[in-house]
């Protein structure tokens, strides 16, 4: 997405403002940007996201794994 296609996203940040983050998250290598014409396209790399969320979903995931198989035992059982 372009700045003013994601600023449209969130009508309560000025452009200006996305753009400065976007050049925080770019220089992160967490997005990437292309040239289109006079505009950058940016698109996410989700290999830093998932890299940096692995070791935070691997602490939780057995509290969620927990919850959601009591969960599906309540939704396939009405009881």
């Amino acid at each position: 997405m372009t700045v003013g296609e994601l600023a449209a996203q969130f009508p309560g940040l000025v452009p200006s403002g996305i753009s400065k983050h976007l050049m925080g998250l770019r220089e992160a290598g967490l997005v990437s940007a292309t040239r289109r014409g006079r505009q950058q396209v940016y698109r996410l790399n989700a290999e830093p996201f998932t890299a940096a969320l692995a070791p935070w979903l691997a602490k939780y995931e057995p509290y969620w794994s927990a919850a959601l198989n009591r969960l599906k035992r309540l939704a396939e059982d009405p009881q």
